[in-house]
């Protein structure tokens, strides 16, 4: 059984998400009413994952993250966020949260972002010997347009980080939350040609077009390229899609607090949040990551 930790001041909010969470086979939800009772939960009990809002009497949840990462650096940190929480969400991803989900989509985002973290960060932590003296590693993948590798790609990459002992655990699952939104961005929004503001405007319409759209031509033939050079110094991550592209220049700072209920905003502010460096290409269809690593 998976147990969920929900953290939410307002009984209300904790229902919803509990609700929408309880739902998914095997899962288990246990609540906090702020983050003070959260710590208590999770020393008698740790779970598999922290659900929780960040605006909340006592510890809040950027002060939540913060302890939970020093105690107990494992265990990764969804926020759920509300507008005027801006500014405290961009601070708790920078200081170790691994994803987060604006309350206002909740019933659509809430258990596939749980369930992709929940899959990031149950990466095999049985290290090999050879691989730990494994000094570099060159990887390249053409995928086809199927949603289903993406997950199994991640997985691998965060195998290798793992196994080579570059980097903590905790840049380890965010490196992954980073590389799947990347490989999510070059699947919808490259190859298929589905803009975020469908998404926004009708959640069903989002996904009944994609696989539509995976279906039919051009968008079916196109593939999703990868190469990964991963060291103890640092690992970069180039991903190209076979879309049209875009102008680059006109992505607004993913980083600027007001931009993070846009629609397009959530992954790339988890990319910039979570890599060192995030570079497009003149035509948009081609991203670059870098991740320094502090044992490197």
């Amino acid at each position: 059984m998976t147990t969920i930790l929900v953290v939410d001041d307002s009984a209300m909010d904790r229902k919803i998400a509990g609700g929408l969470l309880q739902k998914r086979s095997g899962w288990g939800v246990v609540y906090a009413n702020d983050g003070l009772q959260a710590l208590e939960q999770i020393e008698m009990h740790v779970p598999d994952i922290v659900v929780t809002d960040l605006q909340m009497p006592g510890m809040d949840g950027l002060q939540l993250v913060a302890k939970v990462r020093k105690d107990f650096p494992l265990l990764p940190i969804v926020l759920m966020t509300a507008q005027g929480s801006e500014e405290t969400a961009v601070r708790a991803l920078q200081q170790g949260a691994a994803n987060y989900v604006p309350k206002r989509i909740l019933a659509d985002e809430l258990v596939d972002t749980v369930a992709r973290v929940l899959s990031a960060s149950s990466v095999d932590r049985t290290h090999s010997r050879l691989l730990h003296r494994l000094k570099r590693s060159l990887s390249h993948f053409e995928i086809e347009n199927d949603l289903t590798l993406i997950p199994s790609l991640v997985h691998y990459l965060q195998q290798v980080l793992t196994r080579m002992r570059v980097c903590s655990e905790t840049d380890v699952l965010r490196s992954g939350v980073a590389l799947e939104e990347a490989l999510l961005n070059a699947y919808y929004h490259g190859n298929l040609e589905i803009s975020s503001e469908l998404r926004l405007q009708d959640h069903s319409a989002y996904y009944d077009l994609a696989r539509r759209r995976n279906t039919e031509e051009p968008f079916a033939a196109r593939r999703i390229y990868l190469a990964a050079e991963m060291s103890p110094r640092q690992s970069t991550y180039v991903i190209r899609d076979e879309g049209p592209g875009f102008d680059p220049s006109e992505i607004p700072d993913a980083t600027d607090p007001a931009n993070i209920e846009k629609p397009c905003g959530r992954g790339l502010l988890l990319m910039h949040t979570f890599m060192d460096e995030v570079r497009f290409n003149e035509s948009g269809n081609e991203v670059t990551m870098t991740k320094r690593h502090e044992a490197g």
